[in-house]
């Protein structure tokens, strides 16, 4: 197998959709260093797993040698993008965004190597555009074009309110590629929209198009739906060791190997190997899953903690035992899903009763499924899932 087949079986690895394919396998034989773009709305502080699955993509692309860029969409930000929304996003101020962007950077930078990076913020030829550049910009697309978008078409027949800026967003993000000359750009299923924008306006501005690469989104421990912290689902990069390894060992078996592909570091043909181990070969799918875990959580914390976050899922749910560092709160709540919420055992009290619902509520060993149960004062071990535990005293 050639080198470019190579490059390219690990590019496509896990991709849901490249347009177009031939293009890509065009640039990368060329020879040259390709400018890989990612554009990032700092929305909010913190990342999660599942933002992590493209920016290990990128890491693919630095590892053979191309140049990333990384755009964060100060400007882009203030608008919002409106992909998958049914609402206007309100405006966030330029402060919020510069203080998420710098979080964001120090967190991807636990994937990518930080020297060979490009950071840059897309106000610097955004805001040169004025009013005159905008208009301009906004003179390349129709309204019915834009209407072609799956979330703007059901906005505009449920009589949903449709700001005039929302249909500047993916113009602007378009203008991101042409001012950067970019080669490839990454992003999810749900930008599909946005990134073909930068193709047209590479090559109404006479530049070779960029190539797209989509990929998964990936789906949350709940094995249902996307990963995301609304839905109490998601692994966040800045969590606890223990906490993070905990959540990966909780995923299905089958969930695994979707996470081996779009999160692991490993290459194509050592998945295969694990995965035919588990199959064919008599291999716990535990044991893939462990290795699986101590890897993610080795690569935001270090080797130590993911040993010792291994060596304590083994020590507590192998052996039965309880957590050494399980926290002791003071509540004076009235009610179980109460309790729970006071504690900080569940984010919500309709977590609580979701939890509840599904037995997996535990006082001192036993399982506890009625949410209007008597709340007993004095001290007692409380359990949600398999991995939250709190010495409660009930005042």
């Amino acid at each position: 197998m050639s080198d470019i087949e190579n490059a390219l079986r690990e590019i496509t690895r896990g991709a849901e959709e490249i347009i177009p394919l031939d293009e890509l396998k065009k640039k990368l034989e060329s020879g040259k260093q390709l400018v890989i773009k990612l554009g990032m709305d700092p929305t909010a502080p913190d990342i999660h797993l599942g933002h992590t699955v493209i920016l290990n993509k990128l890491r693919t692309f630095q590892k053979l040698g191309h140049k990333i860029v990384l755009i964060i969409g100060d400007f882009t930000a203030a608008i919002g993008d409106p992909s998958g929304k049914n609402a206007t996003r309100p405006e966030l101020p330029r402060e919020r965004i510069l203080e998420n962007a710098k979080t964001y950077a120090e967190q991807a930078f636990k994937i990518l190597d930080k020297d060979l990076t490009e950071i840059r913020y897309n106000s610097e030829w955004c805001e040169k555009l004025g009013a005159a550049g905008t208009i301009k910009l906004a003179a390349k697309l129709t309204v019915a074009r834009m209407l072609e978008r799956d979330d703007f078409s059901k906005r505009f027949a449920a009589k949903q309110p449709i700001s005039i800026h929302e249909f500047l967003y993916p113009l602007f993000q378009g203008y991101d590629s042409v001012a950067i000359k970019a080669d490839v750009e990454l992003g999810g299923t749900d930008q599909k929209f946005n990134l073909l924008m930068g193709r047209e306006l590479q090559k109404d501005a006479g530049m070779e198009p960029q190539c797209v690469l989509m990929m998964p989104l990936l789906v949350g421990l709940d094995g249902v739906v996307k990963m995301s912290k609304s839905k109490h689902n998601y692994i966040g990069v800045t969590e606890a060791p223990k906490e993070m390894f905990g959540k990966i060992m909780s995923i299905s078996d089958d969930l695994m190997w979707s996470y081996y592909d779009l999160l692991s570091f490993k290459t194509v043909d050592e998945i295969k190997a694990i995965k035919d181990d588990c199959l064919n070969n008599g291999k716990n799918p535990r044991d893939a899953k462990i290795e699986l875990g101590r890897e993610i959580v080795a690569r935001y914390h270090g080797e130590e903690a993911a040993n010792e976050a291994v060596e304590g899922f083994k020590s507590q749910f192998a052996k039965g035992a309880l957590p050494e560092d399980i926290q002791e709160v003071t509540v004076n709540s009235q009610t179980i899903p109460n309790l729970l919420k006071d504690a900080g055992l569940c984010e919500s009290t309709s977590e609580a009763m979701r939890m509840l619902k599904q037995n997996a509520v535990k006082c001192e060993g036993k399982v506890i499924t009625d949410k209007n149960a008597p709340v007993e004062k004095g001290t007692a071990i409380w359990q949600v899932g398999k991995r939250r535990f709190a010495k409660v005293t009930v005042e």
